[in-house]
């Protein structure tokens, strides 16, 4: 099969299983799709989608030369009013032809989505948009993400330097340090992405320009209550 479609492939099997490895994913693909690969191809194809296992490792990851890493704040913190904490992440989005990434700026404490971005690639410019669209809105006292080179970046810090927001990044596969994006994606991904099947990138802003408002508005969260995260945002 193409690389597209084993892409896509493991795009739908880390969704449901985020805590695979690339053994798990391998095996997965071949049961569930008949795509037969070997380790050193499924982890190459993880890198582009930029994914990886969630669960307690040694924390093996070599940062981005020349870039700073800040040390994760949130371990033990409540989190008990808006814009008290900030995440930030990168999903990979399918396309009938090709691939995205999209990227939000989400309130941890209402699960609020302040912003989002698609880029037909993982570059800064594109977090840094969400980012200052987001800090438009309202100015969070820390702003959290992964050690992505996106995030770790000049040119993103530097506007939350800007601001004075403190700023916390978790380890590499570190389990629950940015679990509420992940559960951002899942919604994402099984309510719109896979049953809209966008075929262009233009579509693909066009549909979550109408999803996410649906998200934000609409949508009620069990954890919230059954309330939505603009009236717990707002609230």
């Amino acid at each position: 099969p193409g690389e597209l479609k084993i892409m896509h492939a493991l795009d739908e099997t880390y969704t449901k299983h985020p805590f695979y490895g690339s053994r798990r994913l391998r095996f997965a693909l071949r049961d569930n799709y008949d795509i037969a690969i070997c380790r050193e191809h499924t982890q190459r194809l993880m890198r582009i989608l930029g994914i990886e296992a969630i669960y307690p490792k040694k924390n093996t990851s070599i940062p981005t030369s020349g870039h700073r890493i800040y040390p994760y704040l949130l371990r033990n913190l409540a989190i008990i009013r808006p814009n008290q904490v900030w995440s930030t992440d990168i999903t990979y989005i399918r396309l009938e032809n090709s691939f995205c990434y999209l990227t939000v700026i989400l309130d941890w404490f209402s699960r609020y989505v302040l912003s989002w971005e698609l880029s037909e690639t993982m570059e800064t410019a594109f977090c840094a948009r969400a980012l200052k669209s987001a800090l438009a809105k309202a100015i969070p006292e820390i702003h959290n993400s992964d050690q992505g080179s996106q995030f770790t970046s000049a040119d993103y810090t530097g506007i939350l330097e800007t601001s004075a927001i403190q700023i916390s990044m978790d380890g590499r596969g570190r389990c629950l340090d940015n679990i509420f994006t992940e559960r951002l994606w899942r919604s994402v991904k099984y309510e719109d992405i896979y049953l809209k099947h966008y075929r262009t990138i233009q579509e693909a802003y066009e549909g979550l320009g109408n999803y996410f408002p649906f998200y934000n508005e609409e949508r009620r969260h069990q954890a919230l209550g059954y309330q939505t995260p603009k009236t717990i945002y707002l609230s």
